[in-house]
């Protein structure tokens, strides 16, 4: 198939750099599964429309199913110059079958086929990222529940604030990654409609038994508008968002892991099979890894922004502009599935320092909130009880003392409410326990939320 699909009224062929410029295969090529799949279905849909007879149709699968097999083999040889996979497909068909495998496109048009391939690749997706996820997730109820004893400084502003449990810590990424399965999800529902039969923009006229079609290709729903069908790329945008998402909550936790592996903080030590050295200070292990799952959030987002720009103006109904969505959709599931391939495994085989966490909690006042709870629940009004103890703290550091060691005569020399169990709410272990309601930092607590994280996984619907 030398000739254009669409040649019949031009009269000059298509200049060398304009074909180069326009082709699309050397991405598109990985939607060729669903191509397949696709024309399959729409052979047989045109079969029962009676525009292929049970013969013909019987040949079109067949060779379908040898071009799958050709190109899984690298047996067959795609060609730039028919511009992406759906046209490299057909030639193909038609190489192998003739003139009946140019009946295959009656009534279809490359606008409502690409539609179609496009949101079938993002239910796939969607599932495979899940999968991800879900294993991410375990690995970090597995961390909180072998180091439930584990105590250290909860931050705000990167500042010292209160201490928490390093589990309570580590489940606030389970609830971020929870929610992102639940966006993922969104976008795997949005993504199941089928717009195969809107044809070009204004729907197909072979009588198409489209509820079939759609249940043949795994569709629960049909497309409403032809001309909305075949330009919407609502669902991709959703589903790099949800992508984007979901690498702003392990970009946090990267910043975290590479902030807690300084030698300023040494709360963990990432394993040498996930660091990297130095090429010239032969001391430094660096945290690689995480500073590269980090980094790529910005591709994530730029795949994010480039979708938003293509789309920003585009009239209805179908626009070349469009066939920039591959690109962007297929570097937001490619970068999200490599960070979520090694993110488990560092996670799993990292050290946590509890001595040194432990050691950080000692240091900061941050037991002060617990301090001027114990006066609130004497009759002192919070904010004259958070004077008072902004002056004790203020003492403790001009006398270079923790405020743990402030003796019962030191607290009643700010306040006559202190009395004999008053340093009893100073320690770390007894702030932690205080916090004991739903999504607290007790032990009990947490406990609770590792429970159902297990529940969760086992009977979502992720």
């Amino acid at each position: 198939m030398k000739k254009k699909p669409w040649s019949g009224r031009f009269r000059a062929p298509m200049a060398e750099t304009a074909e180069l410029f326009s082709s699309s295969i050397n991405y598109d090529v990985r939607l060729y599964k669903h191509d397949i799949v696709q024309n399959i279905a729409y052979a047989g849909a045109l079969l029962k429309a009676k525009v292929l007879t049970a013969q013909e149709c019987a040949k079109i699968i067949k060779a379908l199913e040898e071009i799958l097999k050709g190109i899984e083999k690298g047996t067959l040889k795609l060609k730039p110059e028919l511009e992406d996979i759906h046209m490299n497909i057909e030639a193909a068909l038609i190489d192998k079958v003739g003139d009946i495998g140019k009946k295959l496109h009656s009534g279809r048009s490359r606008n409502d086929q690409v539609a179609t391939d496009a949101r079938l690749l993002v239910k796939y997706e969607t599932t495979e990222i899940i999968f991800l996820i879900k294993k991410l997730q375990t690995v970090i109820l597995n961390l909180a529940d072998e180091h439930l004893k584990v105590i250290m400084p909860g931050y705000t502003h990167l500042q010292r604030a209160q201490p928490v449990l390093f589990s309570h810590h580590l489940m606030a990424y389970f609830e971020m990654l929870q929610r992102d399965k639940e966006r993922l999800l969104s976008c795997q529902n949005e993504a199941d409609v089928m717009p195969l039969g809107s044809g070009a923009l204004a729907g197909n006229s072979f009588g198409l038994n489209l509820d079939l079609l759609a249940k043949e290709l795994g569709f629960s729903k049909i497309s409403k508008n032809s001309i909305d069908a075949v330009s919407d790329r609502d669902f991709a945008i959703d589903f790099v968002f949800a992508c984007s998402m979901l690498m702003m909550h392990l970009s946090r936790f990267s910043e975290e892991l590479v902030i807690w592996s300084s030698f300023e903080f040494n709360f963990i030590e990432l394993s040498d099979k996930y660091t990297t050295g130095s090429s010239i200070m032969p001391q430094k292990k660096n945290p690689d890894l995480a500073e590269l799952s980090r980094g790529k959030t910005g591709r994530v987002y730029g795949s994010l922004i480039g979708l938003l720009t293509m789309m920003k103006g585009l009239p209805l109904a179908y626009n070349r502009d469009l066939q920039e969505d591959k690109e962007a959709l297929f570097n937001a599931m490619d970068t999200v599935k490599g960070v979520l391939s090694v993110y488990p495994e560092m996670l799993e085989s990292m050290k946590v320092n509890a001595e040194i966490m432990a050691a950080a909690v000692k240091k900061g006042f941050l037991t002060a909130t617990d301090l001027a709870y114990y006066l609130v629940r004497r009759g002192v009004p919070f904010r004259e009880a958070h004077e008072i103890v902004g002056k004790i703290v203020a003492y403790c550091e001009e006398s270079n003392m923790q405020l743990e060691y402030m003796s019962l005569k030191q607290l009643k020399g700010f306040s006559e409410h202190f009395e004999y169990d008053s340093t009893r709410v100073l320690s770390a272990e007894s702030s932690i326990a205080s916090r004991d309601l739903q999504g607290g930092t007790s032990p009990k607590r947490v406990r609770e939320a590792i429970k159902n994280g297990r529940k969760n996984l086992l009977h979502d619907k992720a």
